[in-house]
């Protein structure tokens, strides 16, 4: 069964304001060359959101880099064919950003001019962070290349209001952190609110000055202070006390919101975003 077909995967988007005019549900495969060049034509923008997130793959080709890196590619060509399209908007990550092996601290400011090291990601086994920096690298080429007008986002982690009936990857490290785990992780990270990062890609597409990559990233914090807040936030709610290990904390570090600010966004306050998260959690029955 496709996408298309699966109501955990539709239902939701079907029931929006304006979806009974405004949207339509294609099958695409991000794999086979050519599946988005009906798709597109037409379009005056296209934003390719999608790519795999399994941070443990058992096949990382398969599983992530193929996915990310053919899937783009294929996307693109589809746009390349066309003359409708005016801009394409990429979803990339700050996983294509901030890991090449630069110690981090309070005094590091990560800014749009970093690019995450191939060989640095393999060495480390870092594969979704490789996955994504070859997929950005080689968008910038085939988009330099075939005259595409490419815009990239690099957004943290994203969390905020689900959407979807079901649990994604960044929303679930606030899900394990409020449903009784024991210890919080040693990490520090990079938060952004879903709201956020739509509006970044809307002002990404109809800001004609916009340019280049974007990082997206709202407040940089270790994970015993996103405890912190969302204590204050739920003062009843049973939240882990302690680290799950000895080490020093993961060190915290600044990413630069100048770019996504002279795009005329402004930041949700991390406070908000935890509270609508956790609302949402319970809304929707997936926490306790």
């Amino acid at each position: 069964m496709g996408a298309a077909d699966d109501p955990k995967k539709t239902e939701h988007l079907l029931t929006l304001d304006g979806a009974k005019e405004r949207l339509h549900l294609f099958k695409a495969d991000l794999l086979e060359e050519g599946s988005f060049d009906s798709l597109v034509d037409g379009c005056e923008g296209v934003f390719h959101t999608a790519c795999p997130v399994y941070m443990d793959p058992t096949d990382p080709q398969a599983e992530l880099i193929d996915p990310a890196l053919k899937g783009t590619l294929n996307v693109l060509r589809s746009c390349a064919k066309v003359s409708s399209v005016k801009r394409v908007v990429l979803t990339s990550s700050m996983a294509a950003v901030a890991f090449n092996g630069k110690p981090l601290g309070p005094d590091v400011v990560i800014d749009e001019t970093w690019f995450s090291d191939p060989a640095f990601c393999e060495k480390s086994k870092l594969w979704y962070m490789l996955s994504k920096t070859l997929a950005e690298e080689a968008a910038w080429k085939f988009a330099k290349e075939n005259g595409i007008d490419m815009v990239a986002m690099n957004p943290g982690w994203v969390i905020g209001p689900l959407l979807q009936p079901t649990l994604n990857t960044s929303v679930e490290l606030v899900f394990k952190l409020v449903n009784g785990q024991d210890r919080f992780p040693n990490v520090t990270h990079r938060w952004v609110d879903v709201r956020d990062v739509a509006t970044a890609h809307i002002l990404a597409f109809e800001n004609p000055s916009a340019s280049g990559r974007y990082c997206l990233v709202g407040t940089v914090i270790h994970c015993s202070e996103s405890v912190k807040i969302l204590r204050e936030l739920f003062p009843d709610m049973n939240l882990p006390e302690k680290c799950e290990d000895e080490k020093p904390f993961e060190p915290i570090y600044m990413v630069s919101k100048e770019r996504a600010k002279s795009l005329g966004l402004n930041f949700t306050p991390v406070e908000e975003t935890f509270r609508d998260t956790v609302e949402s959690l319970r809304g929707k029955n997936l926490s306790t």
